[in-house]
């Protein structure tokens, strides 16, 4: 527009400076007439139908609303919390000597800088909160252990929206029944069917780049062992409490051994103690890393007294039984997982290390079982596994047990001790 208005008055002036012409009053009175007239025209236009062409609405788009979860679960929680930003867990204020944090401005600038990190472990607990909503309402007796574990594994790949090692499972599901007290599930072929008379540990995890959320619930359908179930509980809550910033690992191990002083079960006529499983821990949780450098104990006089720290993500779990309260590896191996302080190691065995360079591909330093690499792919894989075993790349954790007829139990959180406050990330409704 601008160039042409610029050539229209150039060849006006011309034109003036060729044909001499008076300059003579400007008369108004026929422009005005030529206006009303141009304004009329319009109007008949208008009225004829022959309007300028009315400006196109254009068609807002309608904003997708929150998705809610199916059954069983496999929309992502990022498209039901469409903000992707995911709840708190339940959030407990410091005591005594650090009551102070609470309501530090220093402390909440560095718990700001840390949110992104919070943000991931809140997704990883809502995904296991969602995923072990549908397993609680939807495992029952006659179902096989292949078929408990994959339900709750698939729905976590779903909702979690796995990834590579991005996002995806924490660890291998753990569906450690009866004397078992841990570390067991299912390799392929396994016929094991639950009971309604099984007491069944379940322990999963999911994590969101590396930020791993563990937590353990135990489901019993014989309300008989309804008070060994309660007992975890109690014990475990009462660890949670104690737990904080510079609190000493011990005290957390004499709280939760009080606890399950308190408690026995009379089971078919019988009496018996519940007892704190000694050699079972809590532990401290690193990115990719579910086992770190402190472990928390269940029972007094631990003599432990290496204190928590600011900004620790800790795995608070129990366990109890009514047998001799302590446990010893049995029965065939399914967990694993690579040695995360164990640098080059020379492999000689050429199929060692194709399957480490899977491990490593696949799960990292996260653990894994020997289900996982089916379903990736890899065959005649044991020998392989074996070499990795006992060159030091690999550890494997056989399932935990107690004395064969006895019950265990055991409950788990993961709580993160922010610099204002105390968090239980993994909280829901349900315990």
């Amino acid at each position: 527009m601008a160039n042409e208005v610029k050539e229209t008055t150039a060849n006006a002036a011309t034109t003036n400076e060729n044909t001499k012409v008076e300059d003579k009053p400007v008369d108004n009175t026929n422009n005005n007439e030529n206006k009303e007239n141009e304004e009329k025209e319009g109007d008949n236009e208008q009225g004829n139908g022959s309007a300028p062409s009315k400006k196109k609405k254009k068609n807002k788009k309608k904003k997708k609303s929150p998705k809610t979860q199916t059954e069983p679960p496999t929309v992502p929680v990022a498209s039901i919390f469409t903000s992707h930003v995911y709840p708190e867990g339940e959030k407990h204020e410091y005591r005594d000597d650090n009551l102070w944090r609470t309501t530090s401005e220093e402390k909440r600038a560095a718990e700001r800088a840390s949110e992104d990190d919070y943000n991931d472990m809140r997704k990883a607990a809502e995904v296991h909160r969602q995923v072990r909503a549908y397993a609680q309402k939807a495992i029952k007796p006659g179902m096989s252990m292949i078929e408990i574990a994959e339900l709750i594994e698939n729905g976590t790949r779903a909702v979690v929206d796995e990834n590579g090692l991005e996002a995806g499972i924490g660890f291998p599901t753990g569906v450690s029944l009866n004397h078992c007290a841990a570390h067991y599930t299912p390799n392929a072929g396994d016929k094991t069917v639950l009971s309604y008379d099984d007491v069944m540990k379940v322990d999963f995890g999911v994590h969101v780049k590396g930020r791993i959320i563990d937590s353990a619930f135990t489901m019993n359908f014989n309300p008989k062992f309804d008070k060994l179930v309660e007992a975890a509980k109690e014990a475990t809550y009462a660890g949670i409490k104690e737990a904080g910033i510079d609190v000493r690992l011990c005290d957390i191990g004499a709280a939760v051994h009080e606890v399950y002083d308190s408690y026995e079960i009379e089971l078919d006529g019988k009496t018996y103690d519940i007892k704190p499983i000694r050699n079972l821990n809590g532990h401290t949780i690193e990115p990719y890393k579910i086992h770190a450098g402190k472990s928390v104990p269940i029972i007094r006089n631990s003599g432990d007294e290496t204190k928590l720290e600011e900004g620790e993500q800790i795995a608070i779990e129990t366990f109890c039984s009514t047998g001799r309260g302590y446990v010893v590896e049995d029965g065939e191996c399914s967990h694993y997982a690579r040695n995360a302080d164990v640098g080059f190691v020379p492999l000689r065995l050429p199929r060692a290390k194709s399957l480490l360079a899977t491990i490593n591909k696949s799960f990292g330093t996260l653990p894994f079982c020997r289900r996982y690499l089916d379903r990736i792919g890899e065959q005649k894989y044991l020998m392989g596994l074996r070499n990795l075993v006992s060159a030091g790349v690999v550890t494997e954790y056989p399932p935990l047990v107690d004395t064969k007829g006895c019950y265990t139990a055991q409950l788990e959180h993961t709580i993160l001790l922010r610099p204002t406050c105390k968090e239980i990330l993994s909280k829901g409704d349900d315990y």
